[in-house]
């Protein structure tokens, strides 16, 4: 009977060793299931987005992508019916979301079902199992959109000899100059054109584009970002100009002596050997940037125009959870909050 009781206790063990193992998922006591922890997941129900999936990509050290790409998800699922899935940088040991960490973004093997990919990073160094996907989906030229810092999305400055050093914003390889930002986007980091943190953005609507529905229902954009400096757009159509405004706030003057530079635009690109796709771009979209109602709009916008779906006359963007965004500035990320601190109740 011992012997029997015995059996049956070292099958138990092996039975839950061997679940362990191939789960994956064994946490130290207090932390999250990992996959919990890596990235999350706003389910589409009802809506023109329904059966269509868009993965967002956050990873800046300066601007709180990782604040406003879930807000914007949150909006485009609940309201308009996109299943939406927000990447972050993370800290691989305790699973926190850590802007300043520059080679981790878990999830990205989710590219391989999105209709769309939303990016704002900023001089990420990605490893080649994890930057594989952004690669195929742009050489499959499915559409993109950019926000701020995405025009120098990637830098490889420890491993310059890595397959994909070639995205990044100061590339010299032959077809890539100057990266990802320039190759897809239309321009890579360049300059602050506005006085950064004492000169703010007024958007202006370009005339000649007035009647593009990328613009249904906006008319009034005023960020707290300065204007980058954006030179010649290959290809491109100017949706907004940038004037850079005297002070950091929406009543504040236009600063003359600058001019109005693009601050939105849309434009196709082609990676060597892959098909063309479209792209739209803005060098606006830091999470204080997203209080204004019409930045936001002309971000739904753009991802009905990317996914190919008439665009709504004025598309309710609603904040959907309390929106407190934090002011841009080095380091000021917000500490021990994990991808499922962003989680809707159902």
């Amino acid at each position: 009977m011992n012997h029997q009781k015995k059996t049956l206790s070292l099958l138990l063990l092996i039975a839950v060793c061997g679940f362990v193992a191939c789960s994956g998922t064994a946490s130290a006591p207090g932390q999250k299931e990992p996959e919990q922890e890596q990235w999350v997941t706003y389910q589409g129900k009802e809506g023109p987005g329904k059966g269509k999936n868009i993965v967002f990509i956050s990873g800046d050290e300066e601007y709180r992508s990782e604040e406003a790409l879930p807000m914007l998800a949150q909006i485009l699922a609940k309201r308009f019916g996109f299943t939406c899935t927000v990447l972050f940088s993370i800290d691989s040991l305790t699973g926190e979301i850590d802007a300043n960490q520059p080679s981790n973004i878990p999830g990205l093997e989710n590219l391989e079902s999105a209709d769309l990919m939303v990016i704002f990073t900023r001089f990420r160094e990605l490893p080649p199992h994890q930057m594989r996907y952004i690669d195929a989906y742009l050489k499959a030229g499915k559409p993109v959109i950019g926000l701020r810092t995405a025009t120098h999305a990637f830098h490889y400055a420890k491993n310059p000899g890595d397959p994909y050093a070639k995205y990044d914003f100061q590339s010299t390889v032959p077809g890539w100059e100057q990266g990802f930002g320039k190759l897809v986007l239309g321009e890579t980091w360049v300059d602050h054109h506005g006085d950064h943190g004492k000169e703010g953005t007024r958007g202006v609507n370009n005339e000649a584009a007035v009647a593009d529905p990328l613009l249904n229902g906006v008319a009034d954009i005023w960020v707290p970002t300065d204007v980058y400096t954006v030179g010649a757009l290959e290809g491109a159509e100017v949706l907004v100009y940038g004037q850079s405004t005297r002070g950091m706030t929406a009543d504040a003057p236009v600063n003359e002596d600058k001019e109005a530079l693009p601050v939105a635009w849309t434009r196709t690109y082609a990676l060597e050997g892959g098909k063309e796709g479209k792209a739209f771009a803005t060098t606006m979209g830091a999470s204080v940037d997203l209080v204004n109602e019409d930045l936001r709009r002309l971000l739904v916008n753009a991802c009905f125009w990317a996914v190919g779906q008439p665009v709504p006359e004025k598309a309710d963007v609603a904040f959907v959870s309390p929106y407190q965004p934090t002011m841009f500035g080095f380091d000021s990320f917000k500490k021990g909050k994990f991808p499922a601190d962003y989680r809707l109740a159902e």
